[in-house]
């Protein structure tokens, strides 16, 4: 049986293990998926030790996302962004999270980005004639998750734009990625003005009702993801319908990042219909049990 797993501290609440043994299950594949929760300074041992016990691969989520690059040959894509997400081992096990030797150290691999672009492209754009080529899309939160989500989307063409509290960071993200600028939050307003995309990658929503973009700057042009999942349905995305645009929830980042985790690991197609089921139904399931 293949073993893959999730790092991270806390992971009780996690949705990935229901959504991956779903892909198992729909792929015939002989596989599990467990959590990890390693001490928070303990990430290089969690990861040899991984690699010593034949795990076949690894997510990777909070506090461990940056931290982990450390301990893998990360791709390219990985080290700009410079966090991981996900750890593939090589065959045969590796010699060790800390051995120099590039082809026997774990892959440090981010899906975020690409869950990101997809969950845009094709629960935002999906209806539209227009594309994230070409268009320009608004980032708001210079952190781990706006990192990746402002490297995807100038991959995929758009002209980024990072707004943040502090514009120092802003600034520092916008230097490292192709033709983007920073702002602080202030500026959302002229910044949304003619954009077609708006990202919230800040945790502003997840514990209370409350947006961290003026209701007033929507438009109903804009397609407007919530990287936060947890409501499905934020203050945000309430604004962002009211408006007329096109509101996409953090389940759907959350779905194809997986699905892109497990394509990779496997080099097979993801069943994302089937794990799109069982993510949202777990997730379903979740809600009513914190009622």
């Amino acid at each position: 049986m293949d073993v893959y797993g999730l790092l991270g501290n806390p992971v009780g609440h996690s949705l990935s293990p229901p959504m991956h043994e779903a892909a198992y299950e729909a792929r015939g594949m002989d596989a599990t998926y467990v959590t990890f929760e390693p001490d928070r300074d303990a990430l290089g041992d969690a990861i040899r030790g991984a690699s010593s016990l034949g795990i076949a691969g690894l997510n990777v989520t909070i506090p461990f996302k940056e931290g982990a690059i450390d301990h893998v040959e990360p791709d390219d894509l990985a080290a700009r962004i410079g966090a991981v997400n996900t750890i593939a081992f090589p065959e045969g096990g590796s010699a060790g999270a800390d051995d120099r030797d590039a082809v026997t150290r774990p892959t440090g691999h981010n899906t975020d980005a690409a869950g990101a672009v997809r969950a845009l492209r094709e629960r935002g754009f999906a209806d539209r004639d227009d594309s994230l080529d070409g268009a320009t899309a608004v980032v708001v939160g210079a952190g781990g998750a706006g990192r990746a989500i402002a490297f995807g989307l100038a991959e995929a063409g758009a002209t980024v734009r990072v707004a943040n509290r502090t514009v120092e960071r802003a600034t520092a993200l916008a230097s490292e990625v192709p033709d983007a600028s920073g702002h602080g939050l202030d500026d959302l307003p002229t910044l949304l003005a003619d954009a077609t995309v708006l990202v919230n990658a800040t945790s502003v929503g997840m514990e209370s009702d409350e947006s961290i973009v003026p209701s007033e700057a929507l438009h109903e042009d804009l397609v407007v993801m919530d990287a936060v999942y947890r409501p499905r349905e934020t203050r945000l995305l309430r604004d962002a319908a009211a408006t007329g645009a096109t509101a996409v929830d953090g389940t759907w980042m959350l779905l194809y990042q997986g699905a892109a985790a497990f394509e990779r690991w496997t080099g097979r197609d993801a069943p994302v219909a089937a794990m799109g089921r069982v993510l949202r139904s777990s997730f379903e399931a979740n809600t009513d049990q914190e009622r």
